[in-house]
């Protein structure tokens, strides 16, 4: 066992997919379950609750998750054993709690007030169906104009025509918008100021309704307001959440390299770094990809031709030293993206709709999730 902020714990058990519902509780302590309660409401789950093993059949076995109180421990020794079990006390002077834990099968013994923001998360977790997290890809441009928003649109657009659960992040304050590239500035929904305040854990479930729905995918950019610093913290928070909901997530990243962006960095699977076919892009992409590759481990290049002579897409992966992701082809959409035409990729046989998908084919491949 290991004793962490309060928590002691076994293994984990995995994680579930598609929503569950709430935890089940027991224990009759009044106290106790009031605290439970509102952790239960801070993490959006509604519980059942019990002063003993439930009588109706099933109940026990089926909940996703079940929180003990230290009074109930004796009342459900004879339960039968089962994954994801939490003994819930307050004494943490009180060395009996370890055998009272193993008698009923626990895998994890909490303490109050000390563990409450790890139960929040696991009742969370569990309230929306923790499974895999969404493949998350960072677009960013090798030098300015590269195409890296348009990209980054394309690739969204074309995974929500997919089929999947996609959700496009704009993570440039400064870029003017992608949902003005989506055609969709007017649209009802947050916008990055909303969650500049965001601490500890955003709601998946709650964060995708909140945004606007844009080509059947959701988009989470800024509004024409001043601009409002979102902390890195605020930023790590609403990603997370993104990804929990599994699917794909978009982050267009802008080329500077701060504490936010940091943390974006640290949560994608796959980069793409946009690089014009020129020299002076690749210089400059080279200082891009020493900035990035800091952190993220798998960066790959897309190219974006007219080519000169003697330069073609592996001559510029390999000037960059990074593997190819493929030719990002030309067509009109890419080039004058605010010309009122029809999003990136939205033209489903058009050449950027079709790099698109062969993209995530493969990158859904890699990940194991295709």
């Amino acid at each position: 066992m290991e004793t962490v902020a309060g928590i002691v714990t076994h293994d984990p058990p995995p994680a579930a997919g598609g929503r569950q519902g709430g935890p089940l509780i027991v224990t009759e302590d009044s106290e106790l379950l009031d605290d439970l309660l509102r952790l239960c409401a801070a993490a959006g789950a509604t519980p059942e609750v019990h002063h003993g093993v439930p009588e109706r059949r099933g109940s026990w076995e089926a909940a996703p998750l079940v929180l003990v109180g230290d009074d109930a421990a004796r009342r459900v020794r004879g339960a039968a054993r089962r994954r994801g079990v939490i003994l819930v006390g307050r004494d943490q002077d009180d060395s009996g709690v370890w055998r009272r834990a193993v008698e009923i099968g626990a895998e994890h013994v909490l303490m109050l007030p000390d563990g409450e923001q790890w139960l929040v998360d696991r009742i969370a977790d569990v309230a929306e169906g923790v499974g895999r997290p969404a493949l998350t890809v960072g677009v960013i441009g090798g030098r300015g104009g590269a195409g890296a928003s348009t990209l980054a649109c394309a690739l969204a657009v074309t995974s929500a025509r997919e089929g999947l659960r996609t959700l496009l992040v704009d993570a440039d304050p400064l870029g003017g918008g992608l949902d003005v590239l989506l055609g969709g500035e007017t649209a009802e929904g947050l916008r990055w100021p909303a969650f500049a305040s965001s601490r500890g854990r955003v709601g998946g479930g709650a964060l995708e309704e909140s945004l606007p729905e844009l080509h059947s995918l959701r988009v989470l950019s800024w509004d024409r307001g001043d601009r409002i610093a979102v902390p890195p913290q605020a930023v790590r928070a609403v990603l997370a959440a993104a990804r929990r909901r599994g699917g794909t997530v978009v982050v267009d990243l802008p080329r500077r390299i701060d504490d936010g962006v940091a943390e974006v960095l640290g949560q994608l699977d796959v980069g793409l770094l946009v690089v014009p076919a020129e020299l002076r892009a690749v210089a400059a992409a080279g200082r891009v990809a020493s900035a990035v590759g800091m952190v993220l481990r798998d960066l790959r290049v897309a190219v974006r031709g007219p080519y000169p002579p003697g330069l073609d897409d592996r001559e510029v992966a390999r000037l960059l030293g990074l593997p190819l992701a493929g030719e990002v082809p030309l067509e009109p959409g890419l080039l004058r993206p605010d010309e009122g035409t029809a999003p990136p990729g939205a033209v489903g046989r058009g050449p950027l709709a079709r790099f698109c998908k062969e993209f995530w084919e493969r990158a859904l491949v890699e990940a194991g999730t295709a």
